[in-house]
């Protein structure tokens, strides 16, 4: 080789012997047979700050490294000069055996062949010739600029690469013995290479040293700690563990040498199958559908049922209860195979077809190999065929059950039954993989209620059994879920000083339900969240944001409005989670929207669980969503008012108009149920100023549904959270809503209480338009009660700061009642112009309702008029408010 790079940099018969030349020899050995250009040449030599003679001097350098190219080589002419210019730099010719690097790259490649066959005794032979072209650091002995500077570092990671691969192979051949010394030595000088220090501990156990190996481990998470703050890797700790349980798999066995190809078949059936559920209960439908299938006697022909349901349903432990009770329809044997790893990671085909095999030739499926090598191969193993052959030979001809559990998708299982056409396959997962052929379909749900209880009345003690009212309330609070039952009920049977009361006092707060959840590796959290991690990044998102729709269901808009987007990325969202298993999507009879989503209980606590950890920004964010949901309502509410954006408009085939008279009510009913609730939560949350916005916007709906114990409990939390803020204006605002709610309830002296409190904030905060509507307001509760020339000097005051800040609404609010005490007394002329006016300023102020209620209340009493029967008006019901009425007709009072 004329040219080395491995170590210190040299050419034969000899390198320029200032450190300049051999620096731009270095940057064209390093990439060789393409131009280096002038410029990349030049920041190599002297970075930021070259000479303004660099060009020259480099041209100085290139000629001296050419005569050393020369030197020695006779007859050298251009055709024979390696080193040409080529614009814009230049090339520097090298054959592949010319260079160490090219050689090296070369064995490298060829011992990671050798290795992925298994020919371990050529992959070290290959790679040890490798690593003994290196001489020392990689570009050594000349200063570095940036290109070399990277080189040097990705070269010497090279070479790790290719060592620590070369003692996996020797170890797989049963060389650990011969490996320490130098392990030992590679682990001093490397204290952060986990690979080095598994290598071994590995070699160390093999060779009877059992505590030199559990000293490695803990020398080397020492280091880690005390170096970069952290523990050690899964691997290095999962090999501690094998360690420390003298984990059989990890003794290096020379096999018995076979012909390649040629699995091994185990003699008698192979059963590996976990241990049956205990007090397994109900699906008694499902089990029996089950049984037809594996006695070959279904309603369609196939060899693959696949189970699927949200998680938690008890998918795994219905196919186990299957494979345990089908010993004598498989004598051939029954496997379970879990497709996801140990970190609940999916497995890939490959790695599924691999400790399939394991299981199938009877050894550990979940035995990791040493560290460095192939997923699934086992040390001391001869090169063999590929996994879906061997499992195919294995399984062929055979009467074998498979169950493949917790699949993702259709591309993971299709190469696993593509190796298994003779056997039988349970195929559990979340999801319905409809696009494998010849499979039949079972969808599995949560319990029905009787089940549930049986389920907490078998496996949770006599505390249980003696509190059926505790039962019932444990089932709902799980929301009927298998996984969830059982762990509650195994908890409970635990802790005998536990009452069932007292298990339904940890279940009652949805936020912290799911702590209440854990038992021993029983964890329903882990399980929820592993569906939750398996989406991407925007599903995980929306999940977290929609846990705080209305319940029971929230429409498509309510989506759209939490998330803060168009229908169409809404829709996308919610299909997502609803594929997922996180969200359910169904239709309530008699409803105006289509469709409609939800959560499972369990996985609502997991949303809000997941929230709460969010910053603080985040919530906040969340907050203004709250109050778009809140006032969209709010638009659809109101009879004849357009809703509010493109973004948030009514369900398809809902037209606005559709919305006037009874169909507010129906959709209130539907959607109003959860706003008490979002006021509840951003109390709680310390969102002060939204939690009181959201309620004074919430006022309308609770007044057209007629419910006072809402607008109370949720107007109390406000006012408190606008005293909270310190903001005198929401207090405000909140306390002139709680009037309009005691006038409602006729608490007459309440209202006036809370007008003239919130008049007077108001008017301090400079708010004369909004303390005139109080004026309104305690003319209101005076024209009710008869006090016609009270009433009229509130109304008369009202309008006046009303029209002198320029506030239409608050000047029709004013003018109408200024009309309605005319009528009272007789004074229909200029009652009717009063409502001329109040019609004008609503429709100046943009709200229909009000125009309309004008219009309407002017028409009727237009009509008395040409009648003749103006005198009637003083006497009968007053609609003294848009849909509020004053039946009784009061003796006019001055």
């Amino acid at each position: 080789m004329r040219f080395r790079v491995l170590g210190p940099v040299r050419m034969a018969p000899r390198a320029p012997t200032a450190a300049k030349p051999r620096v731009v020899l270095a940057t064209l050995l390093m990439q060789s047979n393409s131009v280096v250009s002038t410029h990349a040449l030049i920041d190599e030599l002297w970075s930021e700050e070259p000479p303004r003679t660099a060009a020259t001097t480099l041209q100085v350098y290139v000629s001296h490294l050419r005569k050393a190219l020369a030197d020695g080589v006779a007859g050298v002419g251009d055709g024979a000069q390696p080193l040409l210019t080529v614009p814009p730099g230049y090339l520097l010719r090298v054959a592949d055996d010319d260079l160490d690097l090219l050689v090296f790259e070369t064995l490298r490649d060829e011992g990671r062949a050798a290795y992925g066959r298994k020919d371990y005794a050529e992959a070290s032979r290959r790679l040890s010739r490798a690593l003994a072209l290196w001489t020392g650091p990689a570009l050594s002995g000349i200063p570095h600029g940036p290109t070399l500077q990277t080189s040097a570092i990705r070269l010497d990671e090279l070479r790790l690469e290719a060592l620590e691969q070369r003692i996996s192979a020797d170890l797989r051949m049963g060389r650990h013995q011969e490996l320490i010394g130098e392990l030992m030595a590679l682990a001093h000088d490397h204290p952060l290479r986990e690979t080095l220090h598994c290598h071994l501990m590995v070699a160390l156990y093999r060779s009877g040293r059992q505590s030199d190996a559990l000293h490695v481990y803990h020398r080397a998470r020492r280091g880690l700690v005390d170096e970069l703050g952290v523990e050690p890797g899964p691997v290095m700790s999962r090999l501690l563990e094998r360690i420390l349980a003298s984990d059989p798999a990890l003794t290096w066995q020379q096999d018995t040498p076979r012909t390649p190809g040629t699995p091994h078949r185990p003699a008698g059936p192979v059963v590996r199958l976990p241990g049956p559920v205990d007090h397994f209960t109900g699906r008694e439908s499902q089990l029996a559908l089950g049984r037809r299938f594996l006695a070959g006697a279904g309603p369609l022909p196939g060899r693959v049922l696949a189970m699927s349901g949200r998680a938690g349903a008890g998918k795994t432990a219905l196919a186990a209860r299957l494979a345990h009770d089908a010993g004598d329809l498989f004598p051939d044997g029954r496997v379970l195979l879990l497709l996801r790893d140990a970190g609940g990671r999916v497995l890939t085909p490959h790695a599924a077809l691999t400790t399939l095999l394991r299981r199938l030739r009877g050894g550990r499926e979940d035995a990791p190999p040493v560290v460095g090598g192939a997923q699934g191969e086992s040390a001391g193993a001869a090169p063999e065929s590929e996994p879906a052959d061997l499992v195919y030979e294995l399984t062929k001809a055979r009467k074998m059950l498979i169950v493949l559990d917790d699949a993702v998708s259709e591309a993971q299982v299709r190469p696993v039954l593509a190796a298994l056409p003779d056997s039988t396959v349970l195929l559990t997962g979340r999801h319905a993989l409809g696009a494998l052929d010849g499979v039949q379909h079972l969808v599995l749900d949560v319990f029905s209620r009787e089940e549930a209880e049986e389920l907490l009345v078998r496996c949770g003690g006599p505390a249980m059994r003696e509190d059926p009212a505790a039962v019932g309330e444990t089932a709902r609070l799980c929301g009927n879920l298998p996984l969830a039952l059982r762990v509650a009920a195994a908890g409970l049977a635990a802790r005998p000083h536990w009452s069932a009361a007292d298990l339904v006092a940890r279940l009652a707060d949805e936020r912290t339900r799911l702590s209440s959840l854990e038992l021993g590796d029983l964890d329903v959290r882990s399980s929820l969240l592993t569906a939750y991690r398996d989406v991407g990044i925007q599903g995980r998102q929306a999940f977290r944001l929609l846990g705080l729709a209305p319940l029971p269901d929230f429409p498509l808009w309510s989506a759209a409005a939490l998330l803060d987007t168009e229908l169409p990325q809404a829709e996308r969202h919610t299909e997502e989670l609803v594929r997922a298993r996180l969200l359910e999507a169904g239709a309530r009879p008699g409803q105006l929207t289509t469709v409609r989503y939800g959560f499972h209980p369990l996985l609502r606590s997991l949303s809000l669980e997941l929230l709460d950890r969010r910053p603080v920004s985040a919530t906040d964010r969340l907050g203004r969503a709250f109050l778009a949901l809140a006032r969209h309502a709010d638009a659809l509410l109101a009879p004849g008012r357009d809703p509010l954006g493109d973004t948030l408009r009514p369900p398809a085939g809902i037209s606005p108009e559709a919305l006037i008279g009874s169909a507010p009510l129906q959709w209130f009913r539907e959607e109003a149920a959860g706003l008490l609730e979002t006021v509840r939560q951003t109390h709680a949350a310390g969102l002060w100023q939204l939690c009181s916005a959201l309620a004074s916007a919430s006022a309308g709906y609770y007044e057209t549904g007629a419910l006072w114990d809402d607008w109370a409990q949720g107007h109390q939390l406000a006012l408190d959270a606008a005293r909270q803020a310190g903001d005198p204006h929401a207090e405000a605002a909140v306390l002139r809503s709680l009037g309009d709610l005691a006038w409602q309830r006729q608490e007459t002296a309440t209202a006036v209480d809370r007008y003239r409190l919130a008049w007077h904030l108001f008017t301090r905060c400079g708010d004369r338009a909004s303390a005139a509507r109080c004026l309104s307001g305690e003319a209101d509760v005076m024209l009710g009660q008869g006090r016609g020339a009270r009433a009229e000097r509130c109304y008369v005051r009202a309008l006046s700061a009303g029209q002198a800040e320029n506030d239409p609404r608050g000047t029709a609010e004013a003018l109408r009642g200024l009309a309605l005490v005319a009528l009272r007394e007789g004074r229909a002329a200029e009652a009717g112009g009063r409502l001329a006016e109040c019609a004008a300023q609503a429709r100046r102020a943009g709200d229909r309702r009000w125009e309309e209620y004008a219009t309407r209340t002017l028409g009727a009493v237009e009509a008395a008029v040409a009648a003749g029967r103006e005198g009637d008006l003083a006497g009968r019901p007053l609609e003294v408010r848009p849909g509020v009425w004053l039946l009784s007709a009061p003796v006019p009072g001055r």
